[in-house]
């Protein structure tokens, strides 16, 4: 227990920013899913 402490204060910082760039990120993800599904539909009405 005490060792999951120790881990969790030596590396609590970097898994924040971590788990706060994922979610940042998340949505530019899914809108460039949708950009490029939006493309495929494009190209494939031009074939």
């Amino acid at each position: 227990m005490e060792q999951l402490l120790n881990y969790a204060s030596s590396y609590g910082f970097p898994m924040v920013v971590a788990a706060y760039l994922l979610v940042r990120m998340e949505g530019r993800l899914e809108k460039l899913v949708a950009s490029i599904n939006d493309l495929a539909k494009i190209i494939a009405e031009r074939l």
